[in-house]
Order: structure tokens, then C-alpha cells, then sequence
């Protein structure tokens, strides 16, 4: 599990001089005080720290400064305690490159009706002092997020919580590294793109490395390690006995574990933090990585298949973001239909990788023919998934610009037996019915690949695209073709 308690959120707090010393020294002691009871929130998955009080150009323009070079800062959450003349804060603004919160909210949560006076007034003016910062954000056109409310208040807190995982997600793609093992799948659009408008844009990298690269980190890792390996297998999972240690197909589950822990040991050696494979390309590999490609995505790297390293790093922020939350993210596709009227339903799944973190139950390991890709029967993890609310979602690459499509839809339990179908699944209705939901989703071109969360929300992954500065688009409850036919229309002109 990814420790998001090693980022840090800044909290800065914005005011003047023209108030005084003892009232600048109440500011600062309730900024302390929020700071501090944000940082205690159980909500709050990261550190939030206090940070001085801001009073002038020079000190915004030095606090932002140096929060742009803080390795663990993800983040800023600013707040006009009192009324902070925003033509302080242009100079700063201008060089911020981390996200923003802005939290308007006040240290008191009532007003003290009996005993409130001008003193009090002078103190506690956020209602228009947050006003002037946000005119000044919005003037220089800095994307934010902004949350109004009590600072103690559950749903303030949810939101913080939500906006601080986008931006844990965000910063984990500054640097990042994804290993693209062989090329896209041959002719297919969607899952290929623009890779260096995606680091210009994102931050990550994406590069490819031969198969021969791979293959001869697989062939040096020991018998020993590729037994102990099986073992845990063994104890993990529901497994025939002809899997077992002396049966007849225990030679599969040995070449796909060999191949486990020579995909994780590139991975480590290289620092990458997710990768793509294609069954294209697979020369010198006994079989296709099935249950490596589960493991390691449950081990939190980001996967996807075909080559397409766009859904393998949205896999990897969403893991970030989802960190320490019931549920998992991982890879998925939308494989086939159940057109009944009664009982519409998606079938989401893939060949062979779908993340095991997902599991409803206990996996069993199996081993099958795939049918594609010429090579040996590849061993998989086998199961369900359970049901509850979840999304999907896929970043394109539209020409011009990159767009994050969610959907979101309700999984529901297994309602029949799959004997016949050796790969992990998953039963969904796409939001808001089965009609809307997939003609929406192919007006605005999403991919059949997908990162499917099962602990994220769409305003979380909002946010995160608003770090990011690209187009965002939703699917849900109250979408009806024409209104999101006219916001792809609208989309069009906005990003021309």
C-alpha cells in the first residue's frame, strides 16, 4: 500500500499588516489551531502543515517558492483570515506549480450574537476577504478547487480528503516512469497517443524496451526464488492439485511465477511505476503474463494491455489516490453485453489481467489456452467481483488536447455461473441506463480500456483532471444525451 501520510499540504493562511500585532497574533493562532485540527482529521489521508502567516508580496512569493521545491509538498490549501489585498499575492500565484485548495471557510463556526463588536469584525472577515483572493485566482486563470464551509464540518473534511488523494495522484506522475514492453497493438487508435505531449502535459514518461530486455531479467532469476514464489501461490489461492508441486501443469504456474519476478525485478531495477505488454509481441516469453500483471497491479503499479500506457498510468494515480480505502483500481474493459431490457448489464473483463485486488473471494489460479498470441497456456487468477457503486474511466487523446471520461455505474453481484469462462469478471449497469450511458461514452470517444475504481468519485477524479488542465467529462445520474451532446459542442470551441 501506497503511504500517503509521506505528502504534505500546506496551509497558508493570507492577511496584511494593517491590522496590528495582537490581531496578527490571533490569525496565526487560529491558522495554527485549523492546521493542526486538519492535520489530526481522520478524513485527511496526508500532513497537513501550518505554515506562517502571509503579509506581504514578498512573503507569499517566497512561501510558494519554496513550496514548489518541496519534495513531499502536494499541495496548498489557502485561506483569507482576514482581508488579504490580492495584488499581494500575483507575483506567488504566478509561479505556483502545485495544486490549490482554496478553503473558505472561518475560525468560529456561530456568530457570537451577544458580544460581537468591530474587534470581532476586524478579525474574522474571511466572508470577504476569501472573496478578493478568489477574484485574483480567477483573474490570473489558476485552476483551484475551492470548498466552502466550517472547517470542522464532515463534508468540508470529506472534500479536502478527496481533493488531497487527487493531488497525491497528480504528484506521483511528476517523474514517473512507464516501461512499454513491445509496441501498440497493431492498428488499433485508441490506445495509442501522443507520448511527448503527454510528458510535456502529465510529467510522466513513457519509453519502450525490447522483449530480449525483459526476457533476460527472466531467465536470471533463480529456481529458489520461482519455488518460493509457487509456495505462496499455493497458499494464496484455490488451486487442482494438478497446479500443485508433482502434478502435471505445475510447469505453467512455475513459468508464469519466473516471469512475476522478472517483470517486478525490471520494474524495481528501473523505477517504473507501471508498464503496458502486448500479446503481439512476445518473443522468447513462454506465455503471456497473466498473473504477474494481477500481482503486481495489487502490488500498486499501474497496468494496462496492448501497449496502451495511457490506462497504465491512470491505473497508477488511481491506486495512489485510493490508497488505504476499501476497494480497488485496476484495468478493465468492457468485453460484452447483456441486452436484456429487463436487466441490462455490462460485462467487464480482459484476456487475462484483471487486478486481483478487486476479488469478491478467494481467486482460484488457473490455467488455460488463450487462444491468441501463439504461446503456452497462461495461468491467471480466476474470480468475481463484488457489487457496489464504482466508475470507469479513460483518458483519450483527442488531437488537440487530452480528455478524462467517467462513467459511473452500479456493479452488481454474479446473477448466474461462468463455467466456461476462465478469466475474472465483473457485472455492471452503466449510469444513468444502459442506452444513455454507452451512447454518451462513444459520442465522446472513450477507449475500451479502462481504470474501473471501486473506492474513487467522480469529483475526486474532476479534480485531479483540473490539476492536470485537461477536458473533463461525467457520465451519471442526470446525464441525457442532448445536454452531453451540447458539452462536447461547447467542449469543441472552449479547446480549439
Amino acid at each position: 500500500m501506497i503511504d500517503l501520510k509521506t505528502f504534505e499540504v500546506w496551509f497558508i493562511t493570507g492577511s496584511q499588516h494593517l491590522y496590528g500585532e495582537e490581531t496578527l497574533k490571533l490569525v496565526a493562532e487560529h491558522s495554527q489551531h485549523i492546521a493542526a485540527g486538519l492535520d489530526d482529521a481522520e478524513q485527511i489521508p496526508v500532513r497537513v502543515v501550518y505554515k506562517p502567516v502571509v503579509k506581504s508580496t514578498d512573503e507569499i512569493y517566497q512561501t510558494i517558492q519554496e513550496a514548489n521545491v518541496a519534495p513531499n509538498c502536494i499541495g496548498l490549501i489557502c485561506w483569507m483570515h482576514t482581508f488579504s489585498p490580492a495584488k499581494m499575492w500575483i507575483r506567488g500565484l504566478n509561479i505556483l506549480q502545485k495544486p490549490m485548495l482554496h478553503l473558505h471557510t472561518q475560525y468560529n463556526r456561530d456568530i457570537p450574537w451577544s458580544s460581537i463588536d468591530m474587534d470581532f469584525m476586524n478579525l474574522n472577515q474571511s466572508a470577504h476577504g476569501d472573496r478578493e483572493f478568489g477574484f485574483m485566482v480567477s483573474r490570473l486563470r489558476k485552476n483551484r478547487k475551492v470548498v466552502v464551509g466550517h472547517w470542522q464540518d464532515t463534508e468540508v473534511l470529506g472534500q479536502i480528503n478527496g481533493w488531497a488523494r487527487a493531488a497525491a495522484g497528480w504528484h506521483d506522475w511528476q517523474g514517473a516512469k512507464f516501461a512499454r514492453f513491445g509496441d501498440n497493438m497493431r492498428f488499433v487508435a485508441v490506445t495509442d497517443g501522443d507520448k511527448v505531449e503527454a510528458e510535456t502535459k502529465f510529467g510522466f514518461s513513457v519509453n519502450t524496451y525490447g522483449i530480449g530486455d525483459l526476457v533476460a531479467v527472466i531467465n536470471s532469476i533463480s529456481e529458489a526464488e520461482v519455488t518460493a514464489l509457487t509456495d505462496e501461490y499455493e497458499a494464496s489461492y484455490t488451486m487442482a492439485d494438478s497446479l500443485k508441486k508433482g502434478g502435471d501443469g505445475y510447469s505453467s504456474v512455475y513459468e508464469a511465477a519466473k516471469i512475476e519476478l522478472g517483470l517486478k525485478k525490471f520494474l524495481e531495477d528501473g523505477g517504473f511505476k507501471g508498464f503496458s505488454d502486448t500479446f503481439e509481441d512476445l518473443h522468447g516469453m513462454v506465455q503471456l503474463p497473466g498473473i504477474a500483471s494481477q500481482r503486481l497491479m495489487e502490488a500498486g503499479y499501474g497496468f494496462a494491455g496492448e501497449g496502451d500506457w495511457k490506462t497504465a498510468a491512470l491505473v497508477r494515480a488511481f491506486k495512489v489516490m485510493g490508497s488505504g480505502l476499501p476497494g480497488g483500481n485496476a484495468f478493465m474493459e468492457d468485453y460484452t453485453y447483456h441486452f436484456d431490457p429487463n436487466n441490462a448489464l455490462v460485462l467487464g473483463s480482459h484476456m487475462l489481467e484483471i487486478d486481483s485486488s478487486l476479488a469478491g473471494g478467494k481467486p482460484a489460479l488457473e490455467v488455460h489456452p488463450l487462444g491468441i498470441g501463439g504461446k503456452a497456456d497462461p495461468a491467471r487468477l480466476v474470480f468475481n467481483v463484488a457489487g457496489g457503486d464504482a466508475l470507469n474511466a479513460s483518458l483519450i487523446d483527442m488531437g488537440n488536447r487530452f480528455r478524462l471520461l467517467v462513467n459511473e455505474v452500479e456493479a452488481v453481484e454474479p446473477q448466474h455461473d461462468l463455467p466456461k469462462l476462465p478469466v475474472a469478471r465483473v457485472l455492471w449497469k452503466p449510469l444513468p441506463d444502459m442506452k444513455t450511458g454507452c451512447a454518451a461514452w462513444i459520442y465522446a470517444g472513450g477507449a475500451h480500456h479502462t481504470a474501473y475504481s471501486q473506492n474513487l468519485s467522480a469529483e475526486q477524479i474532476q479534480d485531479f483532471a483540473d490539476m492536470a488542465g485537461i477536458e473533463y467529462l461525467r457520465i451519471g445520474k442526470g446525464t441525457t444525451i442532448e445536454q452531453f451532446r451540447n458539452e462536447l459542442r461547447w467542449n469543441e470551441v472552449a479547446y480549439r
